[in-house]
């Protein structure tokens, strides 16, 4: 009975997370219009590079944590997250190359900024934490990055009352659906707290 309570037990955590894997790559993918616009138009126009600096900054960070360095176990959280990493960096890129002199600098600052809080935080949690320590440190930072990424399109209210036009209006949905699938799990593992959720991932 327990064992089948396991096997159902790690399908539903397994085709959550390739749920999750998907929408994850839907919401990466999202600003894609809105840089072929950029391209097209050779300008960055009013569009501000805050969220994809606040993307690429979460990723890594989600990436790190779910690396066997600090998790072991949770593999699809470290694929998914190098992906977005991937997407958000060549965001910025793009960015920064049609962006005017103010914002270039801005952009570019600020990735190394990115850069630089990352190597901080590995080094942190190599250095100077332990295994159990490590995993909190890094998770705790996991959710104020993801808080900040979904909350990072509040920085274009303004040009969306402006123009009276929604950018990106996709990937709102899809980080509403994302934190909807986030919800129900977590929901869903509060309730059946009878399975030993951290230990099927010790080594």
């Amino acid at each position: 009975m327990t064992t089948a309570l396991f096997s159902v037990y790690e399908f539903c955590s397994f085709a959550a997370g390739i749920s999750g894997n998907i929408f994850a790559f839907g919401l990466f993918v999202s600003p894609i219009p809105t840089f072929r616009r950029i391209m097209r138009n050779q300008s960055t126009e009013q569009f501000s590079g805050l969220p994809y600096i606040y993307s690429f900054l979460n990723c890594l960070i989600c990436l790190w944590y779910g690396s066997p360095f600090v998790t072991p176990g949770v593999i699809l959280v470290a694929t998914v997250n190098s992906i977005g990493a991937i997407f958000q960096f060549i965001y910025i890129t793009i960015f920064i190359l049609y962006a005017e002199k103010s914002k270039k600098l801005k952009m570019t600052g600020l990735l190394l900024a990115v850069i630089a809080i990352f190597a901080v935080v590995v080094f942190v949690s190599i250095r100077v934490l332990d295994n159990s320590a490590r995993q909190t440190f890094v998770g705790f930072l996991s959710v104020v990055s993801l808080i900040s990424m979904f909350a990072s399109p509040l920085f274009i209210i303004k040009l969306v009352i402006k123009t009276k036009s929604v950018p990106n209006v996709i990937g709102t949905i899809l980080g509403v659906v994302q934190l909807a699938l986030y919800y129900y799990i977590s929901r869903t593992s509060r309730e059946d707290s009878r399975l030993p959720l951290i230990n099927t991932y010790v080594v």
